[in-house]
């Protein structure tokens, strides 16, 4: 967490430059660059844990959002619940859900969608935008989301609307630093925005000591008020403990008290949420005798079925006010790696004492819950409904648009996308999956330890700079490729992997092209094995069995999870 906030201050002091998302790239791609058409894509959930708990009539699976959803933030206006989660460089930035019951959700897609106002072209993948806030003001009638943006010299920005379903309107840059931030409206319409900071100069007493702030908000003119900004927390629950990145801040009221919620000892294996009270939403807040409310930290790591790194959550009221929270967790393969990344959980709440608490957030998480009083059905993955568990999600390309789930990196996938009767043409930027810049790839969030994805691919290479075919990524230095390219008057496949931003290509064969190919890349937990069809009949594997180890969290570093892509280039360097 302290790389994201150097990365913030680099951004904010102008070191992180900002130009015009991939417009040179766009331009090149339509001056006839060989292009790559997919079809018939399937992917397929299987892992283990689905198939050992089947649901019954009265349950749902936890998470409700897998794969790379981290840093859930909810809102409700009557019988309706938007959520939105981080999304980095993925574009568009940060995804938001809606739903009537909080089992069956529908994907909206990404709050900032115009490029011109959010570009993270120049931006490593685990830049971009996230933790962001959503809050519902009654006294407006308006929706607010508000979040750090490390691109373009934005910094911490807010923008609204009146229907989450229509769009938002422009980002409204605001006046403060440091991270993480949430807005709160009071019974009497006051705004007041909390967020994470570092301690002020010169008071920092260790690695990860970080503070709380508040600052009264100018609801009419949408701006910070300045000089009302005042330290809440220092540190966390108790400083002498030297506790480690308090943050994702999130300020409540009820029964006249004022409740301010945090995440506290980092993303990782001592992350957790921790609760705060006061007659005041300046403070003084004083810590609940009974924190952690949230973790999952203290049990074995060797557990079955484990969910661990829970924290960073929200909690609000849901069906027959019933109080829920939301907050990110991981599900760990066989050697506790990372590589679905940081998803959305929910668990209810109960608040009927004096202090909140996640009801079973403090013994291992189990992977269903019952739904709520009055919820009709489960529908998840039918009528649109987003799909948890085990399922199969299979793409034809035969929509002109195209399903929320398939995003771009650093850009729009619009920029090198185009529907056809043979299927999605992908025209290549004179970029590869390595470099820090707008990539032709579309790409799907990795949501199972244990899946498929296939694909046929039209591509016939011209020359050594065309490749074409899946990448399993988890950052430009961490990836793997799995492409057709040319060498000399041949055509090969070949398999690539990258760790550390270091090459190698594992192995290559030549093939002679007469149709399509089919693509596959499987994995069970760590083993990832990658192949292709000729005939659309028999798979030849290519390289044997993988580790997946560079497709985890928790080993390349950042935030974000494993995406697998529809890749193509014209700036290819893996050489067969």
């Amino acid at each position: 967490m302290k790389k994201r906030y150097i990365i913030f201050l680099f951004s904010v002091m102008g070191l992180v430059s900002f130009t015009g998302i991939g417009d040179k790239d766009t331009l090149n791609a339509k001056k006839g660059k060989k292009t790559a058409v997919f079809s018939k894509v399937v992917y397929k959930g299987d892992d283990q844990i689905y198939k050992d708990n089947p649901l019954q009539a009265n349950e749902f699976y936890n998470p409700l959002l897998q794969g790379c959803y981290p840093d859930p933030a909810i809102t409700r206006k009557g019988g309706d619940y938007y959520m939105v989660c981080s999304s980095f460089a993925m574009f568009p930035g940060v995804p938001i859900f809606h739903s009537k019951d909080l089992v069956n959700w529908t994907d909206l897609g990404g709050v900032l969608n115009n490029v011109a106002e959010f570009n993270p072209n120049d931006t490593r993948i685990s830049g971009g935008v996230y933790a962001p806030g959503i809050t519902y003001n009654p006294h407006n009638e308006t929706f607010y989301m508000i979040v750090t943006a490390f691109s373009g010299n934005l910094g911490n920005i807010i923008v609204k609307t009146k229907d989450p379903k229509k769009g938002w309107g422009s980002p409204i840059k605001l006046d403060f630093n440091g991270i993480d931030p949430c807005i709160f409206f009071d019974d009497n319409g006051k705004g007041y925005i909390v967020h994470n900071d570092a301690p002020d100069k010169g008071k920092e007493l260790y690695e990860g000591h970080r503070v709380i702030k508040v600052w009264e908000y100018d609801v009419e003119n949408d701006k910070v008020i300045l000089g009302t900004d005042k330290i809440i927390v220092d540190g966390g629950i108790d400083l002498s403990k030297k506790p480690i990145w308090i943050e994702a801040p999130h300020l409540y009221k009820k029964g006249g008290s004022y409740y301010l919620m945090c995440a506290e000892g980092g993303t990782g294996g001592n992350h957790s949420e921790v609760i705060f009270k006061s007659d005041s939403p300046k403070g003084p807040f004083i810590p609940a005798p009974s924190n952690p409310i949230l973790t999952q930290r203290y049990f074995s790591k060797d557990r079955a079925n484990k969910v661990d790194w829970a924290g960073h959550a929200d909690i609000f009221k849901g069906p027959n006010d019933k109080y829920y929270g939301v907050f990110l967790g991981v599900r760990p393969n066989e050697k506790s790696r990372v590589n679905t990344g940081r998803e959305t959980f929910i668990l209810p709440v109960d608040w009927s004492g004096v202090y909140p608490v996640f009801e079973n957030g403090l013994i291992p998480l189990e992977p269903k819950l019952k739904i709520p009083n009055g919820v009709i059905e489960n529908k998840t993955g039918k009528e649109g409904f987003f799909p948890n568990g085990n399922f199969t999600f299979e793409e034809n390309f035969t929509n002109q648009k195209l399903d929320y789930r398939w995003i771009g990196l650093r850009g729009p996938r619009e920029n090198f996308t185009t529907i056809t009767k043979k299927g999605l043409e992908i025209t290549p930027f004179e970029v590869n999956i390595k470099e820090i810049k707008p990539t032709s790839t579309l790409f799907y969030r990795q949501q199972h330890n244990a899946f498929s994805f296939e694909t046929n691919v039209d591509f016939i290479p011209t020359s050594e700079k065309d490749l074409a075919g899946i990448v399993c990524l988890q950052s430009e230095k961490f990836n793997y490729v799995f492409g057709i390219t040319k060498k000399g008057k041949d055509t090969y496949i070949l398999l690539e992997r990258t760790e550390k931003g270091q090459s190698k290509i594992i192995t290559s064969t030549k093939i002679d092209i007469k149709k399509s190919i089919r693509l596959q890349v499987k994995a069970t937990g760590d083993n990832y094995q990658f192949s292709y069809s000729l005939n659309n009949v028999y798979f030849e594997n290519l390289g044997g069995t993988v580790s997946g180890d560079i497709l985890s969290t928790n080993v390349a570093g950042g935030f974000t999870g494993a995406l697998i892509g529809l890749y193509a280039t014209a700036a290819n360097d893996a050489k067969p």
